[in-house]
C-alpha cells in the first residue's frame, strides 16, 4: 500500500558523523525508494549558516538529498536551526520548499504539518526570538555576513539557546494546548504532525466535540532512530525504526 514518511530534528552536524551515516542510509533504504514521499519537519540540521555553505559537509547532505529525490519526493519545513535554509540549497538538492503551516491530504482528511516551536506560547523569550530570527530583515543581514562570521554567530546562538533551556522548567519548552487547538481550528483540521518538542507521543484529544489527534515526532539518536509512517489510504499511522 502506498504510504508517506515523517521526520525530524536530525540535527546533523559535522560532529556527529553517526547520524549522518544513519541518515545516509534511511535514504537509500527500501522504506524511503517505495514511499509516497517524505517530509522532513524541520531541524534537519544542527545548525545551517546559509545556502552558499561551502563546507564538504553541507556538499554531502545536498548530494544525499538530491539523490533521494530523483526516486522519491521530498519536502522540508525549515525548522528553529535551519531556518536560514532556503530555496537555492532545496532545488539542488531536490526538494520542496515548504511555508510554516502546510495542509497536506491524506486519506482524504487534511492534515496540518508544522515543525512545532510555534505552540510553545508559554516560552514568551523563546517566541520573541523566534520572531527575530523568523524575520526577512534578520535573516538578510545574517546572510550578508561572512562565512566565519555566520559560523560564530551561530555557534553563539546555540549557546544561549542551551543556557536558557537550562533555566526553564519542562512545561514551559513544550506545546501550549490552547496554542494547538487555536492552530488547528485555523486550517480546519483534527490531525497535526509536528516535531521540535523531542517528546515522542501521539496525543488524542476533543475539538469541537469531535476526535482529535496531535502526532510528535521523535528526535533522532545515535543509538537507534524513528521515522513515523501513515498509510496513504487509510491513514493508519506507525513508529518505525529507521
Amino acid at each position: 500500500m502506498p504510504y508517506i514518511l515523517f521526520i525530524s530534528d536530525l540535527h546533523l552536524s559535522p560532529a556527529t558523523p553517526e547520524l549522518l551515516l544513519q541518515f545516509q542510509r534511511f535514504l537509500a533504504s527500501d522504506a524511503v525508494r517505495q514511499a509516497d514521499a517524505l517530509y522532513i519537519l524541520g531541524d534537519l540540521f544542527d545548525a545551517w549558516i546559509g545556502d552558499d555553505d561551502p563546507s564538504p559537509f553541507a556538499a554531502q547532505v545536498r548530494d544525499l538529498l538530491r539523490e533521494a529525490g530523483a526516486h522519491t519526493r521530498l519536502y522540508f519545513q525549515q525548522g528553529n536551526r535551519d531556518f536560514l535554509l532556503g530555496a537555492d540549497f532545496a532545488s539542488v538538492a531536490n526538494m520542496q520548499l515548504l511555508p510554516e503551516e502546510h495542509v497536506i491530504q491524506i486519506g482524504g482528511q487534511p492534515v496540518l504539518l508544522l515543525h512545532g516551536d510555534q505552540l510553545c506560547t508559554d516560552d514568551k523569550d523563546y517566541q520573541q526570538a523566534r520572531k527575530l530570527f523568523r524575520s526577512p530583515q534578520f535573516q538578510a543581514q545574517t546572510l550578508a555576513m561572512s562565512i566565519p562570521e555566520r559560523i560564530k554567530k551561530a555557534a553563539e546562538i546555540r549557546q544561549m539557546s542551551g543556557e536558557a533551556k537550562a533555566m526553564k522548567s519542562s512545561e514551559i519548552m513544550d506545546v501550549n494546548q490552547q496554542a494547538v487547538e487555536v492552530m488547528m481550528h485555523k486550517h480546519g483540521v483534527r490531525r497535526l504532525i509536528h516535531g521540535h518538542t523531542h517528546r515522542p507521543a501521539t496525543h488524542e484529544f476533543e475539538l469541537d466535540g469531535q476526535p482529535a489527534e496531535r502526532i510528535v515526532l521523535a528526535d533522532w539518536k545515535t543509538e537507534g532512530s524513528f521515522t513515523l509512517q501513515v498509510d496513504a489510504g487509510s491513514g493508519e499511522a506507525q513508529i518505525v525504526a529507521v
